[in-house]
């Protein structure tokens, strides 16, 4: 099983422990390229998927690097809306 099968596999299972750097590389695999509107962006961050022609934003999480249930819960739900879960 590679990392992204991992990280399916740990995103699926709704943990308290997903952290954004696991969200970064899980969208990477999946195609997703990070987009920040320079220093004024804050902490949203924009992931897009030129492709799919789709975006997924979330606000990095500070100072905790976990993300919040219901960041879990978004990400997984666009994911599967998609097709890619």
């Amino acid at each position: 099983m590679g990392k992204k099968d991992k990280l399916i596999k740990k995103l699926k299972s709704r943990p308290k422990d997903f952290t954004f750097e696991d969200t970064e590389s899980l969208l990477g695999y999946l195609g997703y390229k990070k987009f920040n509107k320079g220093k004024t962006s804050g902490s949203r961050i924009a992931f897009l998927n030129g492709e799919r022609h789709t975006k997924i934003l979330l606000h990095k999480p500070h100072p905790r690097k976990e993300l919040l249930a219901y960041q879990v819960d978004l990400l997984l739900s666009q994911l599967e809306q998609e097709g890619l879960l």
